[in-house]
């Protein structure tokens, strides 16, 4: 490499004081060419692949592994520096591996190769560069979970319940993917050569997921009064996979949503609910939908008091997380109808 001509992957200098050697290691760090592998900087070699003869100190490699800490690179590079024997000469090596937070930043400038060659990025550079971050970034839903396997999933859920509900059956029939194939596909893995369940797997397959996500599943209370302290009428645990505690969940909503029935005041009876189920049931869904799982483990909350029903949850609006401000909780109140 060092005799090879300069390129995105490789630069030489003759010393550590020439001029752009922390914007090579903020380039190399930005990997614009996404090349997914370290990029080496060679000092103590000419333009031409030659050693300049610069002798390797312990203080030369001690100057050259600061780049990384004194605070003109953020986020700070990682980096491996070395001695190595050149052409019968020793040379330092300077190994920079591609950032997973990238743009990179040098002084408050965003440094990119371009072949042999060091630029300050553009706008549209910037802009693939951050795209760049959050595909290595995903969202806590997509991540997996190392302390389960295949075998903390229920497959034949998958298979008769789930997949013909998301996919069109014609397509089913035409598709002769393995498990894993469908289980990658729809992000309940994180792929076929690594078939580690993601957290939506988990929850929506998960034999137990409250093993590993203690937090996920909804608390429903029925008090007799207004207020936390009165007599509770009802408690139940809604856990399970996410169907099953969405099911026991309506069960309690609807168990307890009083319907009156008028049958004197006209001809054609009429029906009246405490609370109209459609909105509640929205209501709740949401609550669902939208928690938080990350850093919390805190359930989701149904207070149902004699006057309202309180709609408590870990999370916030759904939207971009570097476009929004998320409260550490959302709160509902529905009054019951007069």
């Amino acid at each position: 490499m060092m005799s090879d001509l300069e390129s995105d992957l490789v630069e030489r200098k003759e010393s550590p004081g020439a001029k752009g050697i922390r914007e090579a290691v903020c380039a190399f760090a930005n990997d614009l060419p996404d090349h997914r592998r370290p990029c080496v900087l060679f000092v103590g070699a000419h333009d031409d692949g030659t050693p300049s003869g610069l002798p390797v100190t312990d203080q030369l490699l001690r100057q050259l592994a600061g780049i990384k800490t004194d605070g003109n690179i953020v986020p700070p590079p990682t980096l491996f520096v070395s001695k190595h024997l050149l052409h019968g000469t020793d040379v330092a090596v300077v190994v920079v591996h591609p950032s997973d937070s990238p743009p990179v930043r040098l002084r408050g400038r965003i440094w990119i190769r371009t072949g042999p060659s060091r630029a300050i990025a553009t706008v549209q550079d910037e802009r693939m560069l951050n795209e760049k971050r959050r595909h290595r970034d995903p969202h806590f839903d997509a991540q997996p979970v190392p302390t389960v396997s295949l075998d903390d999933l229920d497959l034949r859920r998958f298979e008769e319940d789930y997949l013909p509900r998301a996919v069109d059956r014609d397509v089913l029939a035409a598709n002769d993917r393995t498990v894993e194939e469908r289980l990658a596909a729809t992000k309940m893995i994180v792929s076929v050569e690594d078939p580690t369940p993601t957290v939506v797997g988990l929850l929506v397959l998960g034999v137990r997921p409250q093993d590993h996500l203690p937090g996920a599943y909804v608390q429903f209370l029925r008090l007799d009064g207004i207020d936390l302290t009165d007599e509770i009428v009802d408690e139940t645990r809604c856990d399970g996979p996410l169907t099953q505690t969405v099911r026991r969940l309506d069960e309690k909503l609807v168990a307890h949503n009083r319907t009156s029935v008028d049958i004197a005041s006209s001809p054609r009876e009429r029906r009246r609910s405490t609370y109209p189920m459609a909105a509640l049931r929205q209501l709740v869904y949401n609550a669902i939908m939208h928690r938080a799982y990350e850093r919390t483990n805190a359930p989701v909350r149904v207070l149902w008091f004699n006057d309202r029903i309180e709609i408590v949850n870990p999370g916030g609006p759904y939207g971009a997380p570097e476009f929004r401000v998320e409260p550490d909780w959302l709160f509902c109140t529905v009054r019951a109808a007069k």
